[in-house]
């Protein structure tokens, strides 16, 4: 596929986003399923949630229309995945689910995709053992999963994540030798749609329908570029997602609280209580951009900035951003 076919189905993809999520936002209110605020929510108004429900299948409808375009296809284990998660995520949006199904419904999507990028490439660079490369990937996968879902506790943050994170595969393929995908690009077009619906103060939510299955897709992109030899990609692009909830689950592993409840201690929130939503979201995508400035003479396999060394510049940044917008080391 082109990138100039790419960029007309982008926009339409973005017009038939804006819409549909506009549209649900409505539905949603006259059928008053609307996100309470409690003690742990970010938002001080009732809120429709649950704009996954038309975003996933515009997404998944998206790639498999480009993909009669071009070469690629997109595997249907992987759309089994992302629908199963949805699936299981609106019952859990509508009247709540335990742990251990979400969790399932997670390991069974996270086999599906594993079982989709087939057994080429490896994140190791062969240098462990085939089996518990797929194992640490299906791990990472999982985690990623989970932590775009715990991510999404303010307006416009995984919109603006999910863009940057598309940005990134896209400007890794740009600049790299991988070959040019549409999927980035039609991902960030849906996003961009329900975006305007979500930019602060919200008017509405993607819900865990929308945050889990969205997790899974980005990924099943980021694991393709690791297994393309592209790791420290699948790292550096996402490296603030990463550290903040990684760190937040481990201090709160260390404090021995239910890692699985809601909370509001990421680093994110801790800020939007100081500054609001907007500024936080603003600083988050400065940030991220910073990261694919990082990217790029990586990618370009320029001699003075090893792979490795770009991606522990990430997380000594990616640090040292968490300290100055929610000082982490509060008690």
């Amino acid at each position: 596929m082109t990138w100039g076919a790419a960029l007309l189905l982008a926009l339409v993809v973005a017009g038939i986003s804006w819409a549909a999520v506009g549209m649900l936002q409505k539905g949603l209110h006259r059928a008053g399923l609307l996100d309470h605020p409690n003690a742990r929510s970010s938002h001080l108004v009732p809120t429709p949630r649950g704009a996954g429900i038309v975003l996933i299948p515009i997404v998944l409808l998206a790639w498999a229309f480009a993909g009669q375009l071009g070469p690629a296809t997109l595997p249907v284990a992987v759309v089994l995945g992302a629908l199963l998660l949805a699936a299981v995520s609106w019952v859990d949006d509508l009247r709540g689910l335990g742990a251990l199904p979400r969790l399932l419904a997670q390991f069974l999507a996270i086999g599906l995709g594993l079982y989709a990028l087939g057994p080429e490439g490896s994140v190791s660079g062969g240098f462990l053992p085939f089996w518990l490369d797929r194992l640490l990937l299906g791990l990472a996968w999982l985690w990623f999963v989970n932590l775009f879902n715990f991510m999404d506790g303010i307006d416009g943050i995984s919109a603006v994540e999910g863009l940057c994170l598309c940005a990134g595969l896209l400007l890794l393929s740009f600049v790299s030798s991988l070959p040019f995908s549409p999927e980035p690009l039609l991902l960030a077009a849906a996003l961009l749609g329900f975006a305007y619906w979500n930019r602060p103060p919200a008017r509405i939510f993607l819900g865990d329908v929308g945050s889990v299955p969205l997790g899974f897709l980005f990924g099943f992109l980021l694991a393709e570029a690791a297994l393309a030899g592209y790791a420290y990609a699948a790292i550096i692009i996402p490296a603030y997602y990463w550290a903040d909830s990684t760190l937040t689950l481990l201090r709160r592993l260390y404090r021995r609280q239910v890692i699985w409840q809601g909370h509001r201690e990421h680093w994110y929130q801790r800020a939007a209580a100081r500054l609001g939503h907007g500024p936080v979201v603003l600083r988050i995508l400065c940030f991220n951009i910073f990261l694919l400035l990082l990217l790029v003479p990586v990618a370009l396999a320029e001699p003075w900035l090893d792979p490795w060394v770009a991606v522990s510049l990430a997380g000594f940044t990616t640090l040292v951003f968490l300290t100055v917008i929610g000082r982490p080391f509060d008690a």
